[in-house]
C-alpha cells in the first residue's frame, strides 16, 4: 500500500505542466464544442411540416377516427341490442312470476281445506313456498301420489324454472350491454384523440390550406349525373327513392355517429337513404356489405353500395355517371365524388 502511495505522489509532483499555448487552444476547442452544442440543438429543432405532410397526417388522422366511428356504431348498436333483450326477458319474467302466483292463488282455496280436514299435503305446502329455488331443490323428493296435486306441483315447477332462466339469461344480457357500452366508450375517445390531433395540425394552416386539405379531387358537381349508360338508370323504385334522399342531402355537415336529419356519417348516410327506399340497413359499414347481392364494379347501377378500405371502414351510394354520394369526413359537408376517387374493395345492391 505505501508503495502505491509513493508512487501516486511521485506522479503528481513530476507530472509535466500543460503548455499555456495549448491550455488556451483547450479552452477555445471546448468553447466552439459548446456553440456548436447550441447550434446543433436547435438546428435539430422540428421543422414546420409541409403542407403535403400535414395532408397525409390529416387523412390517416381521419381514416383511423373514421375506423373507430364504425366500430363505435357498432358497439353502440350491440348495447341497444343488449338492452331490448335485457328489457324483453325481464317483461317475460314478470310475467311468469304473476303467472306463478296466479297458480299459487288458485290452489290457495284446496290447500286451506286440506289443512283444516287434516294438514296440507307435501306437494301443495311446496308449491305454495315463497322461494322458487327452495321449491327447485325439494321438488324432486315430494310425493306426487295425487295426480291432481301432481300436475299443480308440475306446472309450478316448470314456470319455477323458466323464471330462474330467464334471470340468467338477464344477467348475461346485463354483462352484455355493460361490455359494449365500455367498449363504445373507448372507440367514442379514439374517435375524439384522433379528431383532436387533426384539427390541431389544420389549425396551424392557413384557411385556404385548410379548405384544400379538406377538398377531394373530385370534379363532381352537385347535379343529378347520367352519361346515358344502361347502368345510370336504377334498377329498381326502391333505389331510385334512396337516390333521390342522397342527392337531397348534398351540403349536410359530417357527424361521426350521426344518422340524420342534420348531419351523417358514412354509414348512417347510406343507411337513412335506403330506408327512404323502404329497406332497413344494418348500422355499419362492414355490416351494410353483407346486405344484398354483390355486383360488380361494372354493373353498378344508381343506389348500389360502394365500399371501399380493406377493413370496409367506409361506405358510399352510387348515383350514376361514376359518381357516389358519401358523408366524407369531419370539415367536409356530404358531396359528389368519382367513384375511384378511394380504393374500392366491394359493392353490394341491396334491392
Amino acid at each position: 500500500m505505501a508503495k502505491h502511495r509513493k508512487n501516486r505522489l511521485w506522479r503528481r509532483t513530476h507530472r509535466k505542466p500543460i503548455p499555456v499555448a495549448l491550455r488556451a487552444a483547450a479552452t477555445l476547442t471546448l468553447a466552439g464544442a459548446a456553440s456548436a452544442t447550441v447550434l446543433d440543438s436547435s438546428a435539430l429543432a422540428e421543422p414546420e411540416p409541409s403542407l403535403t405532410e400535414v395532408e397525409q397526417r390529416v387523412d390517416a388522422l381521419h381514416g383511423e377516427a373514421e375506423e373507430a366511428t364504425e366500430a363505435f356504431n357498432a358497439a353502440t348498436e350491440a348495447a341497444q341490442r343488449a338492452e331490448r333483450d335485457l328489457d324483453a326477458l325481464r317483461d317475460r319474467a314478470s310475467r311468469h312470476t304473476a303467472e306463478l302466483n296466479e297458480a299459487r292463488d288458485a290452489i290457495g282455496s284446496q290447500a286451506g281445506a286440506e289443512y283444516r280436514t287434516g294438514g296440507l299435503p307435501a306437494s301443495l305446502h311446496l308449491a305454495l313456498s315463497a322461494d322458487p329455488e327452495d321449491f327447485l331443490r325439494r321438488a324432486d323428493v315430494v310425493d306426487r301420489s295425487d295426480a291432481h296435486q301432481a300436475r299443480i306441483v308440475r306446472d309450478i315447477e316448470q314456470r319455477a324454472r323458466e323464471i330462474e332462466r330467464l334471470r340468467d339469461e338477464a344477467a348475461d344480457r346485463a354483462v352484455e350491454l355493460t361490455e359494449a357500452r365500455e367498449d363504445a366508450d373507448d372507440q367514442r375517445e379514439v374517435v375524439e384523440d384522433r379528431l383532436a390531433e387533426a384539427e390541431d395540425l389544420l389549425a396551424t394552416r392557413t384557411a385556404e390550406e385548410r379548405e384544400r386539405l379538406l377538398g377531394e379531387d373530385a370534379t363532381a358537381v352537385a347535379t343529378r349525373a347520367g352519361s346515358g349508360d344502361h347502368h345510370d338508370v336504377a334498377p329498381s323504385a326502391r333505389a331510385a327513392s334512396a337516390v333521390g334522399f342522397a342527392f337531397a342531402q348534398l351540403g349536410k355537415p359530417y357527424g361521426w355517429g350521426a344518422t340524420g336529419p342534420d348531419a351523417f356519417d358514412c354509414s348512417g348516410l347510406t343507411q337513412a337513404a335506403w330506408l327512404a327506399g323502404g329497406v332497413s340497413l344494418p348500422r355499419t359499414s362492414y355490416s351494410q356489405v353483407s346486405a344484398g347481392t354483390r355486383v360488380s364494379r361494372d354493373e353498378l347501377a344508381p343506389g348500389d353500395l360502394v365500399f371501399y378500405y380493406s377493413g370496409i371502414s367506409h361506405v358510399g351510394i352510387y348515383v350514376g355517371g361514376g359518381q357516389i354520394i358519401h358523408a366524407s369526413r369531419p370539415g367536409t359537408p356530404v358531396r359528389l365524388a368519382p367513384v375511384d376517387s378511394m380504393p374500392l374493395t366491394a359493392a353490394t345492391r341491396p334491392a
